[in-house]
């Protein structure tokens, strides 16, 4: 998404700088059409609004601009006890008037935004908004078509979130904290020893029967590395830097080194490496660090000697030998050259997107620190030393050139890139205590209206009264201090990457309503808000610490399949164990946890991988070792372990051949399809249990927690399926019902008292067409 909303960003709205040199603390948006929908980025509540009736004179003489805003305040969280606050401006909405012109219904608008306010605008008063809720349509400001678009946060809320990353750090520590996600880096320092195979490899290049591709030997010599690696459609990207002694790091690889299908392969490669603690080497191949709160591996290592004997010379870089945590991972340590290094060792330095390392691009832009000098304006000069990027010739005048500005930063991607990861501290423009402050110099004898004064000698004046008519903070209720400023599109962008769902989140991931077949006619189902709110809050931390853990959170779509399986199988986090499972031919290995673990082979791997202590269980549960009652769930009635009940699950699609694959495919219905056989077995259309639910809730799932829109509350839903919920005779070419049959030679198998042919049953195939709800789940 944010891929095709990058073009959108205009060159006269650069983010932090303005054109003349002043602060520009968001930037201009423009859609291909001015009918595109301008929508929230995320849930939150109004914190004030204008809508105007008509443009206004924006200096021309003509209505050319518009005033009209939304201002939402954006409550999340990023981890546990991770809570953030920011806000989002969306400034130059379309006056009602405009409309007609375009073909759009005013009725697209939220009922409080199809009715002008007060000039000055006005007070949101907690009106509740949800990501994707229409705000308006693209205006102009001065005769050019845009929208001006912000993200910034209150300084006590970018102090109680910022706090605690180590956000500027330019000698940051492997943090002792879970907080983890998005991508994974690491601080490799000089003069590591790289080796072309892991010790112990054996001739066919595998350890433990995992291939390690043999590369090259070697040493990161006179500089340190920074790595970045992640996950995307299963596979494993890495890219490398090397910093220089004057920390100007060059990129090694142009391209990341790709490792085909390894996140899918990991429970895998977990399992045979990391045979004391597979649940343990999974993370450390995910996150490079174990984030249990109980790791079952032990952490040591012993550092080979540097010599045989004494005073006879040894290896120059002595290397840990391996150790319960050995990771080896493959980086580029010089130009064309790779190898493998044991990045759990304790002198590499592992980081995630949650820490806001200082060399992925963050930098704080604070007093002391700033291109603005006194006057307000940005020092061209200033702003070339804190960007650092390779700087063009200029003449000596042309730093106090306004066109410098412009010509440095258009002209330069590279400059606009590294812009893009400054976070401001700045005052808001649109703060009308401000203006005399900021625009001073316009009205001094050298400035543009104090040069006027003949001729224009109310310039000034109306030029202020102008811009009183875009300002509003009055309204807002908040401090006139100075703000943090981000780029919006980059934090978007970022923040993204992190899975991790609030309670609010989460509850809204269940369908209110639902259809399901009652024999053979569809049924409505409904999960009120109360129900879904409550029961996220007694498991969004389970659910959010498995996800994460297993990569499911890794996207929204992934989330978005996994959930439309959780629905049904837990009847909306209703039931955590199989109704009737104890009467089921494979009890007592009937289904428990959110996507439920059946029959005694899914539930032994995944006993294997946990290392759960085998010892005394009740005999029931001898073959298996572990007693999944203790460990899973006994019970619907909240006997149960809500961590193993996601992790179980998350386990299970992670583990299962091809689901995480099928989730990364898409999610039409024949991806759906083909997750639902991730689950219910490789089976013909028909005999997929809960088909018809799964169906709806990607449907649902795509609305609440994808970028898709959807233009109206249903959808029409067309799939094959079973005509009846219960299994129907089998008929022969009379019509007539078959018997079952047994033994050889065969006779009919009878039941009942009387006794009575046993009849063969199965599920018909027919075509269905339904509405899907599409509403979402709010309260």
């Amino acid at each position: 998404m944010m891929d095709a909303v990058d073009p959108f960003e205009l060159a006269h709205g650069i983010y932090p700088v303005a054109f003349d040199r002043r602060w520009h603390t968001g930037v201009h948006l423009m859609p291909a059409t001015q009918n595109e929908r301008v929508r929230a980025i995320a849930d939150g509540e109004v914190v004030a609004y204008r809508v105007c009736q008509k443009a206004i004179d924006g200096g021309s003489g003509t209505p050319d601009s518009n005033a009209g805003f939304v201002l939402i305040k954006h409550s999340t969280e990023t981890g546990d006890g991770r809570s953030i606050t920011f806000y989002s401006l969306y400034m130059h909405l379309l006056e009602l008037d405009g409309y007609t012109g375009l073909g759009v219904q005013l009725n697209t608008l939220p009922e409080y935004l199809r009715t002008p306010t007060p000039e000055d605008g006005q007070a949101g008063g907690g009106k509740k908004i949800y990501r994707k809720d229409v705000l308006g349509l693209p205006g102009r400001c001065h005769g050019q078509m845009h929208v001006h678009f912000e993200v910034f946060m209150l300084p006590a809320d970018f102090n109680a979130y910022f706090g605690s990353t180590q956000l500027d750090n330019k000698g940051p520590a492997t943090p002792t904290s879970k907080d983890c996600w998005g991508h994974t880096y690491y601080i490799i320092p000089a003069d590591q020893t790289f080796l072309a195979k892991p010790p112990g490899t054996d001739s066919h290049n595998k350890l433990h029967g995992v291939l390690f591709q043999p590369l090259q030997s070697g040493t990161n010599q006179g500089g340190a590395l920074h790595v970045e690696s992640y996950f995307h459609k299963g596979t494993k990207y890495t890219s490398t830097w090397q910093v220089g002694s004057d920390g100007v790091r060059t990129l090694m690889t142009p391209q990341p080194v790709s490792e085909s299908g390894y996140e899918y392969s990991m429970i895998t490669r977990a399992t045979q490496l990391y045979k004391d603690g597979p649940n343990d080497g999974y993370e450390l191949l995910r996150f490079g660090r174990i984030l249990a709160d109980q790791p079952v591996l032990a952490s040591g290592t012993a550092d080979t000697p540097t010599g045989v004997a004494p005073g006879v010379a040894g290896n120059p870089h002595p290397i840990s030998a391996p150790g319960p945590r050995t990771t080896w991972m493959r980086v580029t340590f010089a130009q064309g050259q790779e190898g493998y290094i044991d990045i759990n060792a304790d002198s590499i330095i592992k980081l995630s997107d949650a820490d806001f390392p200082f060399f992925i691009g963050w930098q704080k832009i604070s007093e002391g620190n700033t291109p603005f000098s006194d006057d307000g304006l940005c020092d061209v000069d200033q702003l070339k030393k804190i960007v650092d990027v390779a700087p063009q010739a200029t003449n000596a005048n042309e730093s106090v050139d306004d066109d410098a500005l412009s010509s440095y930063v258009k002209g330069h991607a590279a400059i606009r890139e590294k812009l893009r990861g400054f976070i401001c501290e700045a005052p808001t423009e649109w703060n009308s205590a401000h203006n005399d402050v900021r625009y001073a110099k316009l009205n001094e004898p050298d400035g543009f209206y104090g040069k006027q004064k003949s001729t224009n000698p109310d310039g000034y004046h109306d030029f202020l009264e102008l811009l009183k008519k875009f300002q509003f903070w009055d309204k807002t209720g908040l401090s006139e201090d100075k703000l943090w400023f981000f780029h919006p599109l980059q934090f978007i962008r970022y923040f993204r990457r992190c899975g991790w769902l609030s309670a609010d989140e989460m509850a809204r991931c269940f369908p209110p309503k639902w259809l399901y077949l009652q024999g053979t006619q569809f049924a409505q189902s409904t999960t009120r808000w109360s129900t879904a709110r409550s029961r996220a809050g007694e498991w969004v931390l389970a659910f959010n610490k498995g996800t994460r853990k297993y990569g499911v959170s890794a996207s929204r779509q992934r989330l978005a399949h996994f959930f439309a399986h959780v629905v049904p199988e837990t009847d909306s986090l209703h039931y955590v164990k199989e109704l009737g499972g104890e009467h089921a031919s494979y009890n007592p290995y009937y289904g428990r946890g959110l996507i439920q673990l059946t029959h005694l082979e899914n539930y032994k791997p995944y006993g294997e991988f946990r290392k759960f202590p085998t010892g005394t269980v009740p005999a029931t549960f001898s073959q298996l070792g572990w007693d999944p009652n203790a460990l899973i769930a006994r019970n619907n009635d909240g006997d149960s372990n809500k961590e193993n009940c996601v992790d179980s699950s998350c386990f299970y699609v992670a583990n299962r051949s091809g689901m995480l694959r099928h989730m990364d495919a898409g999610v039409t219905q024949d991806d759906a399809a083909a997750v639902s056989r991730d689950v219910n077995g490789n089976v013909s259309i028909e005999n997929l249990n809960g088909y018809d639910v799964r169906l709806q809730a990607v449907l649902y799932l795509r609305n609440a927690l994808l970028d898709d829109v959807f233009s109206g509350s249903t959808t029409p839903l067309t799939f094959v399926w079973r005509r009846n919920s219960a299994k129907e005779p089998v008929l022969d070419a009379q019509g007539q019902p078959v018997a079952v049959t047994a033994g050889n030679p065969p006779h009919v198998v009878m039941t009942g008292n009387p006794p009575h042919p046993k009849i063969k049953t199965k599920f018909y195939a027919t075509q269905h067409t339904i509405d899907a709800f599409l509403t979402l789940q709010k309260p």
